[in-house]
C-alpha cells in the first residue's frame, strides 16, 4: 500500500489540462518520429540506413510508373549530398503536385485500378522524404506543361504557376537530407548500385542511369543469382515465370540456404509469407518428384534461389517493407500459399521431367546432404545437450534481453553479440555493455581452423557448437538472435588470426551470415591522449598526432596493447552510440572455396604472415 501511494503521490503535480493537448503538423510529426516512417536513421555506413530509404521511397514511385507501362528509363544523380531522380512516366497531375508531396494520406495508390500492384504504401513515402530533407523540390512535366514546388523542411518556399515546357513527360525530384536528422551522412556508391541492380533485375527492359553508369537486365532473376552467387552452381539455373510470379533455383556445395525474395519489386530482406510458402512448396514438390522420404532440410541444403511475386494491396510489417505479412494475393485473390504452391508444383515438376540431367544432379546433391546429416547424427544429440547445459550454466554466453526474433520489440534490430577472446576482454565488455541489447560470447583461446572440414566439426568442437547454439542458426538464418555479430579481438597478430579463423568458420558453414551483412569487426582505440581538461581516444597514428597537437605540450599518451587493458568505464565509450564497426563483406567476384583456399589453405608461413599483416576486413576479404 505504501509503494502504491508513493507512486501516486509523485504524479500529483503533473498537469493534464487543455494546454497540454497539442496537435503536430504532419511534417513535425515525421521529424519527431522518423523511425516510424523510414526505420533507423544512421549516416550511410550501412545499406539499411535512412538516407537510402529516402532514395528508395522516391525511386519506388518511378518504378511504379514503369510497372504500369510508362517510362523505360530513370536517371539518378547524387552529387555533394544532393539526390536527383528523374523518371519519364506520366508525371504527377499538375494541380496535385502540392498535395502528393505535402498532404498525408494523399495518393493514387489507394485505387488499385491506377496502381494495381504498387511498391509504395498509401502515399506516405514521398512526404517522409520531404519532411526529413532540408531542401526538397518536385517538378512534374505533363503534356507540355510544368509545375514546380520547392520546400525547406517540408514548408513551401516556392509554388510556381504552371508554365509551358519542352520536357518529356515525367517527374523530377531533388532533395538534400537534413543533417540535423542524419549527422555527417554520406552516400556510398556500393549500396546505391546494389539497390539499383535489384530494380533492373526485377524489371527487364528498364534502364537506370546512375552518375554516368547504366544498369539494365535481360534475364531477370537469373542475372540476380549470377550477380550474387559466391559458389559455383551444380546445375544450370532453373527459371520459371508466370502471371505475377518469377522463380529461379539452383544448388551449390555450400552449406545453408540462400534466398532473395521480392514483393512488387520490394526486396523483402526478412522474407515473409511468400518466402515461407516457397520453401515449403519447393521441398514438397522435389520430395514427391523423386518419390523418396527425403528430409526437407536435405532438399534445401546448398540451395540458392529467388522469388518475386506481385500482390494487390500488399501488407508489410513496417513502413520500410522488409517483411511481407499479407496472406492473400489480393482482396479477391487466392491465398499466397496456394498461389505459390500450385505454381511450383506444376512448373518445377514439369522442368525436372523435361531435364533429367538436372534432376540427376539434384538427386545426388540431396543424397550427399542426407549422408552427411546421418553421419553427424550421432554427435548432434550429445552436442545439443552440451549446448543446452552450457547455456543454462551461462558458461560462455552472457545474453541480452532483446533479440532479433523478438518480433514485438521495436529495438530488435539494435541487438548484437560480441565474440571475444579471454576473460579480461570479455569481462570489460560485459561490464560496459547495454544488457538489454548487447550479448557477449567468450572464446577460450584460438578457435579451430575449419577450412576443408565438414559440418560434423561444429558438433565435435565445443567452442563452435556453443557459438552456433548462442546464435541459434543451426536450423537456418530465420532463428538468428542478433542483428549484428561483432568480432572483438585485439589489434595484434594473434587478434587478426582469431578474426580470420572466425570468418573462415562463418564462410564455411554459414555464408549467409556474411552475405546478409550481419558480421562486423569492432574497432577499438589504439591510443589514449589526455591532459587535465580533455581525453581523446585515437584509432590511428594520424588521430594520435592530431590529438597531441590539439591538447598542447606533454599530454599523457597511453598505448592500449589489448582489449583487456581498457577499463569498463572507458569501454563504455567504444560500444555505445559512437561504436565503430567494419562490416565483413562479400561481392560476386568472391568464390568462397577459392577465397578460403587462399586465406586458410596450406600456405607458406611467409604468405600467412603477409595475409595477417595486410588484412583489411572490408577491402581485402572482398577483393
Amino acid at each position: 500500500m505504501t509503494d502504491d501511494f508513493s507512486k501516486t503521490k509523485q504524479y500529483d503535480d503533473i498537469s493534464y489540462e487543455d494546454k497540454e493537448i497539442i496537435t503536430l503538423e504532419w511534417n513535425e510529426h515525421i521529424r519527431r518520429r522518423p523511425g516510424m516512417y523510414i526505420g533507423k536513421l544512421g549516416d550511410g555506413a550501412f545499406p539499411d540506413d535512412g538516407i537510402y530509404v529516402l532514395l528508395k521511397e522516391v525511386l519506388d514511385n518511378s518504378i511504379d510508373e514503369h510497372m504500369m507501362g510508362f517510362g523505360k528509363s530513370i536517371s539518378v544523380k547524387i552529387k555533394e549530398g544532393v539526390v536527383t531522380v528523374r523518371d519519364y512516366g506520366r508525371g504527377v497531375p499538375l494541380t496535385k503536385v502540392v498535395d502528393v508531396s505535402s498532404k498525408m494520406n494523399t495518393g493514387a495508390k489507394y485505387d488499385s485500378k491506377a496502381f494495381k500492384k504498387s511498391v509504395g504504401l498509401n502515399g506516405v513515402g514521398i512526404k517522409a522524404v520531404n519532411a526529413l530533407s532540408r531542401y526538397f523540390v518536385i517538378e512534374s512535366f505533363r503534356d507540355k506543361e510544368c509545375k514546380r514546388v520547392e520546400y525547406e523542411k517540408a514548408n513551401i518556399i516556392s509554388n510556381a504557376e504552371i508554365v509551358p515546357t519542352k520536357e518529356r513527360n515525367g517527374t523530377l525530384i531533388s532533395f538534400i537530407p537534413d543533417s540535423e536528422i542524419f549527422p555527417n551522412y554520406e552516400y556510398k556508391d556500393e549500396f546505391i548500385e546494389n539497390l539499383i541492380k535489384n530494380y533492373v533485375f526485377l524489371n527487364t527492359g528498364l534502364i537506370i542511369n546512375y552518375n554516368g553508369k547504366s544498369f539494365h537486365s535481360e534475364n531477370g532473376l537469373v542475372d540476380l543469382l549470377n550477380e550474387n552467387m559466391t559458389s559455383e552452381p551444380l546445375y544450370p539455373i532453373i527459371q520459371m515465370k508466370g502471371d505475377d510470379i518469377e522463380v529461379v533455383i539452383t544448388h551449390s556445395n555450400q552449406y545453408g540456404e540462400e534466398y532473395y525474395s521480392f514483393v512488387n519489386g520490394q526486396h523483402t530482406t526478412q522474407g515473409g509469407t511468400h518466402l515461407t510458402a516457397f520453401r515449403e512448396s519447393l521441398s514438397r514438390t522435389v520430395k514427391e518428384f523423386f518419390n523418396k522420404n527425403f528430409e526437407y532440410s536435405d532438399i534445401r541444403t546448398g540451395i540458392i534461389a529467388a522469388i518475386s511475386i506481385k500482390v494487390e494491396e500488399p501488407v508489410f510489417e513496417s513502413q520500410t517493407k522488409t517483411k511481407l505479412g499479407s496472406k492473400d494475393m489480393g482482396p479477391d485473390g487466392p491465398s499466397i500459399t496456394k498461389f505459390i504452391s500450385d505454381f511450383i508444383k506444376k512448373e518445377l515438376d514439369n522442368y525436372l521431367h523435361k531435364h533429367p540431367e538436372t534432376a540427376d544432379i539434384l538427386l545426388k546433391k540431396i543424397q550427399d546432404s542426407e549422408k552427411e546429416r546421418k553421419a553427424i547424427a550421432g554427435v548432434t544429440k550429445l552436442a545439443r545437450e552440451r549446448a543446452k547445459k552450457a547455456s543454462i550454466n551461462n558458461r560462455k554466453l552472457r545474453d541480452c534481453r532483446i533479440h532479433l526474433n523478438d518480433y514485438k520489440n521495436n529495438d530488435k534490430e539494435k541487438s548484437s553479440i560480441f565474440i571475444t577472446e579471454g576473460d579480461s576482454a570479455s569481462g570489460s565488455i560485459t561490464k560496459s555493455r547495454d544488457p538489454n541489447l548487447q550479448a557477449v560470447f567468450s572464446l577460450r583461446g584460438k578457435p579451430l581452423n575449419t577450412f576443408g572440414l565438414t559440418k560434423k566439426v561444429i558438433y565435435e568442437n565445443e567452442e563452435f557448437n556453443l557459438l552456433q547454439a548462442a546464435l541459434n542458426i543451426e536450423d537456418g538464418m530465420e532463428g538468428l538472435r542478433y542483428h549484428k555479430v561483432i568480432i572483438a579481438t585485439d589489434a595484434d597478430v594473434d587478434g587478426m588470426h582469431i578474426r580470420l579463423l572466425l570468418i573462415t568458420f562463418f564462410l564455411q558453414f554459414f555464408p549467409d551470415l556474411i552475405k546478409k551483412n550481419h558480421v562486423y569487426i569492432l574497432q577499438t582505440p589504439l591510443f589514449r591522449v589526455r591532459n587535465k581538461q580533455k581525453t581523446n581516444y585515437c584509432y590511428t597514428e594520424e588521430e594520435k598526432q592530431a590529438a597531441i597537437k590539439e591538447l598542447g605540450k606533454n599530454p599523457e599518451i597511453t598505448r592500449f596493447k589489448g582489449l583487456g587493458e581498457i577499463s569498463p568505464d572507458e569501454f563504455r565509450h567504444f560500444i555505445g552510440k559512437d561504436i565503430r564497426l567494419d562490416p565483413v563483406k562479400m561481392k560476386k567476384e568472391d568464390l568462397i572455396k577459392e577465397m578460403l583456399e587462399f586465406y586458410m589453405g596450406k600456405n607458406t608461413p611467409e604468405r600467412q604472415n603477409f595475409i595477417i599483416d595486410h588484412l583489411v576486413v572490408e577491402e581485402d576479404l572482398a577483393n
